[in-house]
């Protein structure tokens, strides 16, 4: 016999009138505020080590926040595709987006051997860190990466288990349901291409666009987009529109932080600056910056951004972020930035939202990439 089955979250807001994106990620708040305090819990019904070591730890990462912009752009989605009336399924869908968020931030710290994150130490340093502090036995950073790795994994229960009870409540639960399961795989299948072309130390541009793409710009805007659209029962020329948009709009997003990460201050980020050059991360910048070095014969160049053995010094650090400005990679991306942004704002005018709906995705779009999007032949 099946069951029992989950349940839905419960009513998220009682005011039906519609919300703008900032209310909305207001909304969303008071949501995992409510999911969270369920979920710590049955956490502590389970077990009170666990709740108390690594429960608490991954609630109290999801409350630091972050930008919401996933949230922001499911609600978008939703207002894009003609949603109205009540807006629980919607804002549960967006606390389930920060919970996977929180898992995916944990694991590719892990993977990248990030310090930081949000302005505190990362998860892995954390636990590593606790575990000195009790002078257990082991190796702490051992014990930091292996209790890290269940700590993402758990935020990832926490966000299937509430796309699950929003899904089986929704009109369009299976189609929703199915946005999440390929936005998932998405997002492991770009994290794997990043991690490959790292071992291989690979330039190409192809590849750099496709980890972008997979990894950040349909997981960031064009999938949260969809989920939304898909709650409002949006039809194929809509969601076509919203993903080509979300695409523009992700791709955009995922080069200014690619930018960030290289010459981002980390008081003002929350996160280390020198990360991907000390690892040499494929990025668009990183193989826009090779291309232009072969181009020119930019000997000195295109040895700085070679691939190297093990983790690059400071020197070879502040090396490498003078060689993204000489060959003119850091302003090819600024342009390319303005462009996607611009081409997002085209397709998105072509769901035929109200205008205060595409206000909303403009100004989010700017939010994300850093500039606002402009009519194509304000670029020229």
């Amino acid at each position: 016999m099946l069951g029992p089955w989950p349940t839905p979250a419960g009513p998220a807001e009682t005011n039906h009138a519609p919300l703008t994106a900032p209310g909305a990620t207001r909304a969303v708040e008071r949501v995992l505020e409510r999911v969270l305090d369920t979920r710590l819990r049955q956490a502590r019904e389970t077990d009170a080590v666990f709740a108390h070591d690594m429960a608490d730890r991954v609630a109290a990462f999801v409350r630091r926040g972050g930008k919401r912009l996933r949230t922001a752009f499911v609600w978008c989605g939703w207002r894009a595709a003609g949603g109205s009336g009540d807006p629980g399924a919607v804002l549960r869908t967006g606390a389930a987006l920060e919970l996977l968020q929180a898992c995916a931030l944990i694991h590719d710290d892990v993977m990248d051997g990030s310090p930081l994150r949000r302005g505190a130490p990362a998860m892995h340093v954390d636990f590593a860190r606790d575990h000195r502090t009790g002078r257990a036995g082991g190796s702490a950073d051992s014990f930091g990466t292996s209790a890290a790795v269940l700590a993402g994994d758990l935020a990832l229960a926490w966000a299937d288990d509430l796309l699950t009870e929003t899904a089986l409540a929704a009109p369009h639960g299976a189609r929703l349901y199915d946005e999440w399961r390929v936005m998932r795989t998405e997002m492991v299948a770009g994290q794997y291409r990043d991690l490959r072309a790292q071992a291989s130390g690979s330039s190409d541009a192809e590849e750099a666009r496709t980890i972008a793409v997979l990894k950040s710009a349909r997981y960031t805007v064009a999938r949260p987009l969809a989920l939304g659209a898909t709650l409002a029962g949006a039809d194929a020329p809509v969601l076509d529109a919203l993903r080509a948009a979300g695409r523009c709009g992700g791709l955009a997003f995922q080069l200014r932080d690619d930018l960030i990460g290289a010459f981002g201050d980390p008081e003002v980020t929350g996160k280390p600056s020198d990360d991907d050059l000390r690892s040499r991360k494929l990025t668009p910048l990183l193989a826009a910056a090779v291309r232009l070095a072969d181009a020119t014969g930019d000997q000195e160049a295109a040895a700085v951004l070679a691939p190297g053995a093990g983790a690059r010094p400071e020197h070879g650090v502040e090396r490498m972020r003078a060689v993204l400005e000489r060959t003119g990679a850091r302003a090819e991306i600024e342009a390319r930035i303005a462009r996607l942004a611009a081409a997002g704002l085209r397709h998105f005018e072509a769901t035929g939202a109200a205008p205060v709906v595409r206000r909303e995705f403009a100004a989010l779009v700017e939010r994300a990439s850093g500039v606002a999007p402009q009519p194509a032949e304000e670029l020229v």
